[in-house]
């Protein structure tokens, strides 16, 4: 995994997200975070074709240029471990003091979960602050362990706090309710995030059907499970179901993805049981 992103290639990025090379202060990171938040979906395109092709090498953007190169060609993102190692590495190349983290989405309870999930934290001015490619709460959120802390600044929400020697995050994920995520450890490697992407291959939710989620404004539009959702201010979210035609023009239209890069995605499939 790239660990600083080329000068050249750093340039193309921060011109396609629309921002000055920023100091690496709080203001920078807001900027930085807000325009990603803005302009860099959470979806697993990319993947989705690479598993159903059945290519061998490694899951795409396992290394931060070969997403952003992607990115800028096709408009698609990444899953946690892609996204957010490329907004660890892009944060890092700025100069930020950013650090890879680990934690596990709770749709349901889990007693000793396994991690699941990628995150960012980045420590500025004495505060530790969540800056997340896949829960895109558009702000930096503190991490507090003596109070809980909470944005309205994405329209639906989202809240941290210390429970049982963890960080929690509450968020909105669209299509259903919201969820926590439990940050594991805010503190991880390179390595560790090509493993853990890696063991995704075998079984993911995000493997057999199209996922995508983008910030629009002050609303939340994505499509999973077949179903079209939008999340609105204050937290209500609209859910229709969709056909693959329906999907496809969404993504295009609506999603800003390259239309070629679209034609090529198979169909949805059936989701397999977890494990198998």
């Amino acid at each position: 995994m790239s660990e600083a992103l080329a000068p050249e290639l750093l340039d193309r990025v921060l011109d396609r997200l629309g921002v000055e090379r920023p100091r690496p202060d709080r203001a920078g990171l807001e900027a930085v975070y807000g325009r990603w938040c803005e302009r860099v979906p959470f979806d697993n395109l990319r993947k989705r074709l690479h598993l159903h092709r059945g290519e061998t090498g490694a899951l795409p953007g396992d290394d931060a240029s070969d997403f952003f190169e992607a990115w800028l060609e096709t408009g698609a993102g990444g899953t946690c471990w892609a996204g957010n190692n490329a907004l660890f590495t892009l944060l890092a190349t700025l100069g930020f003091p950013a650090r890879r983290g680990v934690g596990a989405m709770l749709p349901f309870e889990i007693p000793n979960p396994e991690p699941s999930h990628g995150t960012v934290v980045v420590e500025l001015d004495g505060e530790t602050l969540l800056v997340d490619a896949s829960m895109l709460h558009v702000a930096p959120l503190p991490l507090d362990p003596d109070r809980e802390t909470r944005l309205d600044s994405a329209g639906w929400g989202v809240r941290a706090r210390l429970h049982e020697g963890d960080f929690h995050v509450t968020w909105h994920p669209g299509g259903g309710d919201p969820f926590d995520c439990r940050l594991l450890k805010l503190e991880s490697d390179a390595d560790e995030f090509r493993a853990r992407h890696e063991r995704s291959r075998t079984w993911s939710p995000f493997n057999q059907q199209l996922s995508f989620r983008r910030v629009c404004g002050d609303r939340v539009i994505g499509i999973g499970m077949g179903r079209r959702f939008v999340t609105e201010p204050g937290g209500e979210t609209r859910v229709e179901e969709t056909d693959d035609t329906e999907r496809r023009r969404f993504l295009v239209e609506e999603g800003g993805i390259d239309e070629r890069f679209v034609g090529s995605l198979p169909a949805d499939e059936p989701l397999p049981e977890p494990g198998r």
